[in-house]
């Protein structure tokens, strides 16, 4: 959970993190052109008819002129019912920036400090590193630079745990890091659920109210909620991903449900329209400023929040096959600070079950751009995004061409990839009775799964995500892949160790190489409850 949290992963722009890498780009120079936007309808319907998405949102700041605000397609696929500006959409991950405002109100309040440990105000907090613990601050939360792995104890919040606020914090103590505190990039959900409970406990609200009261309508998002369950506008967008293939992400264009729960709303649970985000960059690009004169949050720490704090990655700058790519990608406090054809570019991504978003802006032309799809298309998201940007440069290039053999090439893979690992597996099946696989076992941070005998199969139920239950079908040595009941969620292959004839240990890890990291089952480590 781009994602909140951005769904397939790298294939959808950096999951979450931004653009991860600046794309190529050529001059743009049309004769005659009146507008940058001019033909821009054009595009967008040019890339929905190509890759089947159902319907997008686009909206552009431009100092001296009008806000670019247009809907394209339709909200649901099979009904008639058009997106428009005031389409609400999971806008995910894009809600990490909401979090770290609603603290740098309190930083501005006296309440905090960015550089206050943790400990200070949540004494129950704990990493698995007693040392880390002593150290880390609230930056820390903020920065993806804690030393756990890529979407570390992601299934505590997604899709449709069970998992509470209280029990993602405790669970953090247990999470397993993979590089040294400060050392390092990886994404996480779970530290902006911690930050989440910060608020809270400072505030002496929840985090719903007092994100909605004091940024989303001081903002002047009107129609913003912070959590999926707070939903009542009917005009709301629907979900989309291929279904019917070999893997999730590969098929026909379907609707899929939400999955989400409010548990990971700090992290990703903003629910927002085009008019509602164009307000909320504006915001942005004035320094905390409200349309209405109103100062949310101060200069000081606007500033503090676009300030580069964790390298994402670095490269040797633009090629002759890439003229755009950035020299530099780092994370700032909620945001991710980049260069874009030797501009300074602020953006985030979001990505939530069957919707993808992207907010970005270019602080020195005074220009925001939101763009909000309604399936998980990376192509459609990140060509629409970049043809944007490109216009508001004067530059142009064929993105669609770019996007469409990329999107093949990256599926091609994927397939390739399955393949293989089918063909190349082991050989053989369950090597003690079934009886001896059967029983309760548990996970310290994410909890108990049941394996129990049904008709002359196991089956499989992770207790904590009512979506994660279904038979298990050989795949090698005692190695099964769950085929869930639910078809739109991801798999995992199980694999049970086994000593002296009984199961010592279960693992997991996903079986389609599309996979978002959100379903981080290869952190799971499950032993039996004796």
């Amino acid at each position: 959970m781009s994602g909140y949290i951005s769904r397939r992963g790298l294939l959808l722009s950096g999951a979450g993190a931004g653009l991860a890498t600046a794309l190529p780009t050529t001059s743009f120079a049309r004769a005659g052109a009146r507008d940058a936007l001019d033909g821009f309808d054009v595009t967008a319907k040019a890339f929905l008819a190509a890759f089947g998405t159902p319907g997008v949102g686009i909206g552009v700041v431009r100092p001296g002129k009008p806000d670019f605000m247009r809907g394209y397609g339709v909200r649901t696929l099979g009904k008639p019912a058009p997106i428009d500006a005031d389409t609400l959409f999971a806008v995910a991950s894009n809600t990490k920036a909401m979090t770290s405002a609603g603290l740098a109100v309190l930083v501005d309040q006296g309440k905090l400090s960015w550089d206050d440990l943790v400990t200070k105000h949540l004494p129950e907090f704990a990493m698995y590193d007693p040392d880390t613990t002593r150290v880390m601050t609230v930056r820390d939360l903020l920065t993806h630079r804690s030393g756990l792995p890529l979407g570390a104890g992601d299934l505590m919040i997604w899709p449709g745990t069970t998992h509470t606020r209280a029990e993602v914090l405790h669970g953090l103590r247990y999470l397993k890091p993979v590089r040294g505190f400060r050392v390092g990039y990886d994404y996480d959900n779970v530290l902006y659920v911690t930050a989440g409970i910060l608020i809270e406990r400072l505030s002496g609200k929840s985090w719903e109210d007092y994100i909605t009261q004091t940024i989303l309508r001081p903002s002047g998002m009107a129609t913003a909620v912070p959590a999926p369950s707070m939903v009542t506008n009917p005009n709301q967008s629907g979900r989309h991903a291929r279904l019917g293939g070999p893997i999730y992400g590969i098929g026909e264009m379907t609707v899929v449900p939400r999955q989400e729960t409010d548990s990971f709303a700090p992290a990703g649970g903003c629910q927002a329209s085009v008019r509602d985000m164009l307000s909320w960059m504006k915001v942005q690009l004035a320094r905390g400023k409200a349309a209405d004169g109103h100062q949310i949050f101060s200069k000081e720490q606007a500033d503090a929040m676009w300030a580069p704090q964790t390298i994402v990655r670095t490269s040797d700058g633009p090629t002759p096959d890439e003229p755009g790519r950035a020299l530099f990608n780092t994370y700032a406090l909620g945001w991710n600070v980049f260069d874009y054809r030797g501009e300074k570019v602020i953006a985030h991504s979001g990505g939530m079950n069957g919707q993808i978003t992207y907010s970005v802006m270019i602080p020195g032309r005074g220009v925001a751009i939101s763009v909000l799809t309604n399936a998980e298309e990376g192509a459609v998201l990140n060509g629409l995004r970049n043809t944007l940007l490109d216009r508001m440069m004067g530059k142009s290039f064929d993105w669609l061409t770019y996007w469409k053999k990329l999107d093949r090439k990256n599926k091609a893979q994927a397939l390739a990839d399955l393949h293989a690992a089918e063909t190349t597996r082991p050989a053989g099946g369950p090597t003690q009775p079934l009886d001896r696989y059967v029983g309760t076992y548990a996970d310290p941070w994410y909890g108990p799964i049941e394996v129990n005998r049904r008709g002359d199969g196991l089956y499989l139920r992770m207790v904590k995500t009512p979506a994660f239950e279904g038979p298990l079908e050989t795949w090698g040595p005692d190695t099964f892949v769950a085929r869930f009941n639910d078809p739109k969620v991801e798999i995992p292959i199980v694999t049970f160790r086994m000593q002296d004839g009984h199961v010592a240990e279960i693992t997991m890890k996903a079986l389609s190489p599309l996979a978002d990291f959100s379903y981080d089952f290869h952190h799971l480590d499950f032993t039996p409850v004796r």
